[in-house]
């Protein structure tokens, strides 16, 4: 076996606001997967080392497997090592970057026998949307589409100088319970209003005119739902765009806020966590910035 490969996969923020399941933003916080010959084991440190199995059932592990499986080989016995910065169950792209970490070091123990495309098939069908994977495998923003069983997906220029303030809760939000609180129907009012918001988010973040960024991360098909389950909601996306924030809004499926600045970052981060201790919650304050860079094996 050749010497150990490493992983390292960006955390993501799914939908933007309005672009529910097609757009999605790569961060620059990591998790890094580590294989290397041995005995099977996989051991996990920083975010989930006391909840994340640690047997067959661990998703780095399984979506290895994957590889094997597609190309028709036996699994090798390897052992894992798992680093996570990404927090578990808060919107922020933890099970795509375990996904892609098994997927991508399986691909090259093999010998990379799958594309990059390839690999992103494969996770957005695992994920049953592209919008984390896709900015954590390619980096940047990106749009995801399906035209039937066809992906698509397009990268998005946004401002070097953007920053991102996240507002992590302590409170879970499971991504399955929160894609159940929402309705299967959607009215036609509210599908316009999602409609030209995401058409002017990706102009706003084309264009670096980031003064519309607070009409165009506004969203009527997820957060008033998911406002029900998750009442502080409001509060901390409010106190960030009176402390200044560009715009600001449920990070996935939740339980963290994101809000896009270029300066004041502190106060924002302040404000949020401020607003979210008056609604009784308590959480981590993040500071970070978008990264154009997705996963990467590291030389």
């Amino acid at each position: 076996m050749i010497d150990d490969i490493v992983v390292k996969i960006p955390a993501t923020s799914a939908n933007m606001g309005p672009g529910f399941d097609s757009l999605g933003i790569a961060l620059d916080i990591w998790n890094e997967v580590r294989i290397s010959k041995g005995t099977f084991s996989i051991k996990v440190s920083g975010k989930g080392e006391n909840e994340l199995p640690t047997d067959a059932d661990n998703l780095v592990y399984k979506s290895f497997c994957q590889v094997f499986e597609k190309i028709g080989e036996p699994i090798p016995e390897v052992a894992f090592e798992c680093v996570n910065q990404i927090p578990l169950t808060r919107g922020m792209g933890s099970s795509s970057a375990a996904l892609l970490g098994g997927l991508m070091s399986g691909n090259a123990l093999a010998g990379f026998p799958l594309s990059i495309p390839e690999i992103l098939n494969i996770g957005a069908k695992i994920e049953n949307h592209p919008d984390n994977v896709a900015p954590a495998l390619l980096g940047g923003v990106q749009i995801g589409i399906y035209d039937q069983d066809e992906l698509i997906t397009a990268s998005v220029t946004f401002p070097e100088d953007l920053k991102v303030v996240l507002y992590v809760p302590n409170q879970i939000m499971p991504t399955d319970q929160a894609r159940n609180i929402l309705g299967p129907k959607v009215a036609r009012k509210e599908a316009v209003y999602n409609i030209g918001r995401a058409a002017l988010l990706v102009q706003s973040l084309i264009s670096g005119d980031l003064h519309n960024l607070k009409y165009a991360t506004q969203d009527m098909l997820h957060q008033p739902q998911r406002q029900r389950q998750f009442f502080p909601m409001k509060n901390i996306i409010r106190a960030a765009m009176e402390a200044g924030a560009l715009g600001a809004f449920l990070s996935g499926a939740g339980s963290s806020i994101l809000a896009f600045t270029k300066d004041r970052e502190y106060t924002i981060g302040y404000e949020m966590a401020d607003a979210a201790m008056k609604s009784g919650l308590d959480g981590d304050i993040i500071f970070t910035c978008p990264t154009s860079k997705g996963a990467y094996l590291e030389n």
